[in-house]
């Protein structure tokens, strides 16, 4: 009985010392929550000074004198900046033996060089816009059913008819999307060498500039590409390419003909409905023996553990306060989605990436 008795004992201590160490925890990590909206205006405001560019053209390091006359900014507040980036492992910060202090370039800070193929600079310049942070505001109004977007609520329209109607902020839109491109479309090609066999022609649904099928066309030279988007996109394309044509329309009335139908980034930004709806288009498009479609887009929820699961969640939530019914989706889902349209058969690939690869055939 006395050994039943010390036995409870030192369970009920250890209770109380798992429930302080939570209460010690949770008291520094509310923290993160009160100011966590520094992290990316501190970064944006790295981009728009063009440090991790000015570094680069000094061959990656620089002293804070140097860097301040560069960036035409005071040392002390430029210094102010560095110290909160470089603590967050941005840059990294030496001094030499006299007492200079001297920054350089890290592989974090190079996601932000805009001399660095696969930086993700223009999708934080989107997200960190009055536009794209307005909607988050008033989400709680969304969750409630209050409204039925955040971001119309907002803004006063949709994402897309603002876009369209507001041609400077497309152009955000699609250099974003352009970046996401040069990350993840390479992967592709890297993981997936065969996804591409046997194939002559791919129409990119969706393609924005036209940087995923320039990609895909220097990574599998036999095919030929369709970038296809609505027309005020592709006319305004810069990223021109012999082997790819730029053609405008509406992916929910028609999508030009093709062996493959490429989607990157495209149904996670629309209900079910018309997900259906578009993956129809995308069957009607391609051959009924040998075509198939391609989707690019987060799974989540499916079991797999990595790096990117947390990512996968945020964006969940980017789709609620940016889109009117977009949302990220599990297999279960998507295997509903491709079956409501008419996919007999699927598989999926996971890649050293946000999104997996999912090819759907008729």
């Amino acid at each position: 009985m006395e050994q039943q008795n010390l036995r409870d004992v030192k369970k009920g201590e250890n209770k109380e010392e798992g429930i302080g160490e939570e209460e010690a925890l949770a008291s520094v990590d509310i923290w993160k929550y009160v100011f966590g909206f520094t992290e990316m205006a501190m970064v944006k405001c790295a981009i728009d000074l063009g440090i991790a560019d000015v570094l680069h053209k000094n061959g990656g390091s620089m002293s804070l004198s140097e860097l301040s006359s560069s960036l035409n900014c005071p040392p002390p507040t430029l210094y102010r900046l560095m110290r909160f980036l470089k603590h967050r492992k941005i840059f990294s910060q030496t001094q030499t033996s006299h007492g200079t202090i001297v920054y350089a370039q890290t592989p974090l800070s190079r996601r932000l060089s805009s001399h660095e193929e696969k930086n993700l600079a223009a999708l934080i310049l989107l997200e960190s816009t009055p536009i794209m942070l307005a909607p988050w505001l008033g989400l709680s109004n969304r969750i409630k059913g209050k409204s039925a977007s955040a971001f119309d609520a907002a803004n006063g329209e949709d994402v897309w008819s603002y876009a369209s109607n507001n041609l400077a902020h497309s152009k955000v839109i699609n250099d974003a999307m352009a970046c996401d491109a040069r990350v993840v479309v390479p992967q592709i090609i890297k993981e997936c060498p065969n996804l591409f066999d046997g194939v002559s022609s791919v129409v990119d649904v969706g393609g924005g500039n036209g940087t995923t099928s320039s990609i895909l066309v220097k990574g599998f030279p036999w095919i030929q590409a369709i970038n296809f988007d609505v027309p005020h996109v592709v006319s305004s394309n810069v990223d021109y390419n012999e082997q790819v044509q730029h053609v405008g329309g509406n992916m929910f009335e028609s999508i030009p003909k093709a062996d493959v139908a490429f989607m990157k980034w495209v149904l996670h930004d629309w209900g079910d409905e018309e997900c259906i709806q578009i993956l129809q288009q995308c069957k009607e498009a391609i051959p009924k023996d040998n075509g198939k479609v391609i989707i690019v887009e987060a799974i989540i929820d499916d079991g797999t553990k990595d790096e990117f699961e947390d990512t996968r969640l945020m964006l969940d939530m980017v789709m609620w306060a940016h889109t009117t019914n977009g949302k990220e989706r599990t297999l279960k889902e998507w295997s509903y989605l491709l079956k409501e349209a008419g996919f007999c058969q699927y598989n999926v690939k996971h890649i050293q990436a946000v999104q997996s690869v999912i090819e759907a055939f008729p």
